[in-house]
């Protein structure tokens, strides 16, 4: 059992005065850096890779995508416009010949043509693999025109090509984008000292961003507080936002998340491979307390990937807390309060995220089951979730914004490294869905597939859905123009302007 104490407002003034006594001594030389705060580190900014959401973040500033996303979740023109010349056949244009590389070389289709092969070679071991396997050839046209065959329709292909794009020479000599990436978007790397440290610069200004890992919140607070920090978002506790508030000298931002959280298990374990135990903790959550207590009433219950307004979201009968349900339940499984079942929950080493596990464990006390919460590094946990090696772990989607999603994520083709499918579902009839809905030409009638789909997997549990989270920024008096998207992507970065030193 793990017990985390967190520190109220009154600790948060003292440590404030204590560091506030102190001189200025290992402030950055160059005063107007500014100064990111970040939970966790990148695992790597090579965009063939990147799974973790800080990683996709980041990789957001340094690459540019075909596509982008408007509100209603539907794709948008990025560096490219396209056409559907017939059923298995899209061409694409790109917008600009000036888009240029940050080693200098101009983005033609060529590169496209390279990254998009580069994520179907099997040797590449790209994660993002699977769900673009359906593409049969890509053809350059021009300098600026790429067409892409299929080996089926898809209504929704357009929706998929947003990996960042890299320049076709360096991937040809296997430069290591992951740590040294080369990319066509508005930042360019400028170094990366250490693990916890990464250095971008934003072109149009020179503007430096220092992305510095603190996992603390607390130190986070504090450094914010002190200026040793000009932004920090989100992965706060709920009396944190409260001072921060409160706090005159800072500044903040919130927007309504649309990032899915969720407990995921092991489909192939013994025990949380049965379906009564998965439904028995879904009736024994309370997640409306752990939204009001741990999340400040910052977060909307969940109750699938999407959010209401997403135009293939599906209405799905709740799991409200219902203990004699789930007491029941785990009767049937022959637990009782002298017989009870030991579980391992496995989560990162976040303060934020052990005190959501905590909440957990506590409630799940009450229909007889112990839980060993075990927390580690971001790298190490998302190891073991990746391997299999877990039986409960709870983790976010970030930036889900099409059903492609459900391939990646529980179709029995899609075990990692290949995809997502890290519970191991292995359900004939899910895939089906899955492939039905895929090759639906009609857009109103796929989402009713989809509907369909989201109603089976609600029904096996293959996750439990939690909440969405509210996004929100805190920052300096002396930060300008940053905005806070609904998916807690750091594209303000692209308009935020620090207009001083602002150190105390």
């Amino acid at each position: 059992m793990i017990k985390w104490i967190f520190p109220g407002t009154g600790f948060l003034f003292l440590c404030y005065c204590l560091i506030s006594c102190s001189d200025n001594t290992g402030v950055d030389a160059e005063q107007l850096t500014l100064r990111f705060g970040i939970s966790s580190a990148p695992v790597t900014l090579d965009p063939l890779h990147a799974t973790d959401a800080t990683s996709s973040r980041i990789n957001r500033l340094i690459y540019q995508r075909l596509v982008e996303f408007g509100p209603d979740n539907k794709p948008l023109p990025g560096i490219t416009t396209w056409q559907q010349l017939d059923k298995n056949h899209y061409r694409f244009t790109l917008t600009d010949n000036s888009f240029r590389f940050h080693h200098g070389k101009i983005l033609t289709a060529h590169d496209i043509k390279a990254t998009y092969e580069a994520v179907l070679n099997k040797t590449t071991a790209s994660p993002h693999q699977n769900i673009l396997k359906h593409i049969k050839r890509i053809k350059v046209v021009n300098e600026q025109m790429i067409d892409f065959y299929l080996t089926r329709p898809d209504p929704l292909f357009p929706s998929f090509l947003a990996i960042g794009i890299m320049p076709a020479d360096l991937l040809g000599s296997g430069h290591s984008f992951s740590q040294n990436p080369i990319g066509s978007g508005p930042f360019e790397f400028s170094h990366w000292p250490f693990d916890g440290q990464l250095f971008l610069r934003r072109l149009e200004d020179k503007q430096l961003f220092e992305f510095l890992k603190i996992k603390n919140p607390t130190v986070r607070v504090l450094k914010l507080l002190r200026g040793e920090l000009d932004i920090i978002q989100n992965n706060l506790p709920p009396e944190h936002i409260s001072f921060l508030k409160k706090n005159s000298d800072i500044r903040f931002l919130t927007e309504k998340g649309s990032n899915y959280s969720y407990l995921g298990f092991n489909l192939q374990d013994n025990d949380t491979g049965q379906i009564e135990l998965r439904k028995a903790i879904a009736y024994a959550l309370d997640r409306d307390k752990i939204i009001q207590h741990a999340l400040g009433n910052a977060a909307e219950k969940a109750n699938g990937f999407f959010p209401k307004n997403h135009w293939a979201a599906a209405e799905l009968v709740d799991y409200d807390t219902d203990l004699i349900r789930a007491v029941a339940l785990m009767d049937k499984l022959g637990y009782s309060k002298d017989k009870r079942l030991q579980l391992t929950y496995k989560t990162s080493s976040d303060p934020f995220r052990i005190r959501i596990a905590t909440i957990i464990q506590s409630q799940l006390k009450d229909i007889f089951i112990d839980i060993d919460i075990r927390s580690y590094d971001w790298g190490t946990f998302y190891g073991d979730i990746k391997a299999g090696k877990f039986q409960l772990y709870s983790l976010t989607w970030v930036g889900i914004k099409t059903p492609d999603v459900f391939r990646n994520v529980f179709h029995s083709g899609s075990l990692p490294p290949e995809g997502a499918n890290r519970g191991r579902l292995n359900n004939k009839n899910i895939d089906h869905l899955i492939e039905q809905a895929e090759q639906e030409l009609d857009l109103t009638r796929q989402a009713g597939l989809y509907q369909l789909l989201q109603q089976e997997i609600h029904q096996i549990l293959p996750y439990v859905s939690l909440w969405y989270e509210d996004n929100i920024a805190f920052f300096r008096d002396n930060i300008q123009g940053y905005q806070v998207s609904n998916d807690g992507n750091y594209d303000g970065l692209m308009s935020a302007l620090k207009i001083s030193d602002d150190i105390n």
